[in-house]
């Protein structure tokens, strides 16, 4: 790969300026979801999902969202923050924070800098750092695959819930305009003495 100038390090890191991370992201919520959603805030240039590595399911739970300039993406973040904002109706509000070099898996190099990669040998001090960031980060992902998995039921739980609640409310609506379309409502506000109006 070669050297990043220091022109396109600048015009990344503008990018990394005009970027929101959201967090905290229903596995329902498309692309489409996001932009319509953060259209209140500007234009959004470009949507980015985090995928999950940990999960044999493509579940997104972070995106990165481009915004045309900083002040928007700032005002997202401050809006998300103040009050909680939902996407696709699900139950769990969305986070958001500004974007991070490090959250980029396209990110340029610094100019001047290099990184080196090498094997560690078995006898290398190191050696142990590595064997015991690995296994800590084996406990990690079998940990946030139990959080998950929770969180998904309740979810489902939750929507199952919220879908029951909407095929009530809309009986209920139909019942009532049923009544008032038949004349059942104005024929028991003439027996009882009430009066019925048409708003």
């Amino acid at each position: 790969m070669g050297s990043t100038t220091e022109a396109e390090y600048a015009a990344f890191l503008e990018k990394v300026k005009r970027t929101v991370y959201l967090d905290n992201l229903s596995p329902q919520v498309t692309e489409p979801v996001i932009r319509t959603a953060l259209d209140q805030f500007g234009n959004v240039k470009n949507v980015q999902f985090i995928p999950n590595y940990t999960e044999f399911r493509n579940i997104p739970h972070c995106a990165l969202v481009e915004m045309e300039n900083s002040k928007q993406a700032k005002d997202v973040v401050t809006s998300l923050h103040e009050f909680p904002f939902m996407m696709s109706g699900m139950p769990r509000p969305v986070r958001a924070r500004a974007a991070e070099v490090e959250m980029f898996d396209d990110r340029p190099a610094k100019p001047g800098q290099r990184i080196q990669f090498r094997w560690l040998d078995p006898n290398d001090p190191d050696f142990e750092v590595a064997q015991r960031l690995k296994r800590l980060a084996r406990k990690h992902a079998a940990e946030a695959s139990f959080v998950l998995k929770e969180q998904l039921e309740q979810e489902e739980q939750l929507a199952n819930q919220q879908e029951e609640t909407l095929k009530q409310n809309y009986r209920k609506y139909e019942t009532l305009e049923g009544i008032m379309s038949d004349g059942t409502a104005y024929r028991l506000g003439r027996r009882y003495d009430v009066r019925i109006h048409d708003d």
